[in-house]
């Protein structure tokens, strides 16, 4: 696992497939996703070589709920005693109540989808608290729950504007360039949602997958939606 920081403030874990976040207030942390299922020891280490303590994780808040980026949430949960917030439309996928639904793929998505299906299964994992469009969550000076539907239902960006900083989950990928995620949906709620987190003209932004965009991020992110 790599480990890269965006801000002094916020770093990126970067795994095989997909990443996570964390972002520190002092000694209290909040995970943005959480890897795949075998990603709780890498993260905990990572945590550790930045000099913090695991046990400061005090919530793990997914963008959505597909298996590489809830992977971890319940082993690291529990260790640490950290509570697990997705949104009311993704959280029983999460919890193994429902089938995740599939995507539907353009023919060049197909090879791609097949090496995402190698991510490991997820066990149920437990939600906390189900979150809604618009919900403040306690970190980053007040974050802001962006319900941002297409590549899943409940998919969320998550927005600290005392920051400037957005974290867009699978809507947005930055693989090469900034471009509307893969694997989605609904084609046109997803490019619906592209725009809407575009228009918060973030001066950061990170993805779900691909490296976070630090320069010039609200112009491509803009210029990308259109």
């Amino acid at each position: 696992m790599d480990c890269v920081e965006v801000l002094p403030q916020l770093h990126m874990f970067r795994f095989p497939i997909g990443q996570a976040y964390l972002w520190r207030d002092g000694t209290e942390l909040t995970l943005i996703d959480a890897g795949d299922a075998h990603a709780a020891a890498a993260i905990e280490e990572g945590v550790r070589r930045l000099g913090l303590d695991p046990a400061g994780i005090r919530r793990i808040v997914l963008t959505h709920g597909h298996r590489d980026h809830y992977g971890a949430a319940q082993e690291l949960a529990d260790r640490h005693g950290a509570r697990i917030l997705a949104h009311r439309l993704d959280a029983p996928a999460v919890r193994g109540e429902e089938p995740v639904p599939d995507p539907v793929l353009h023919d060049w998505e197909r090879p791609l989808y097949t090496h995402a299906l190698t991510v490991p299964e997820v066990p149920p994992t437990r939600v906390d608290r189900e979150l809604e469009d618009g919900d403040e969550l306690p970190f980053g000076g007040g974050a802001r729950v962006v319900h941002s539907p297409g590549h899943t239902p409940g998919s969320i960006g998550v927005h600290l504007p005392r920051h400037d900083v957005l974290f867009t989950g699978d809507a947005v990928a930055g693989v090469g360039r900034v471009m509307l995620g893969v694997f989605n949906t609904d084609h046109a709620l997803a490019r619906e949602s592209f725009r809407r987190l575009a228009a918060l003209g973030p001066r950061v932004a990170c993805f779900g997958h691909g490296d976070p965009l630090t320069v010039d991020t609200a112009a491509v992110l803009g210029a990308a939606a259109r």
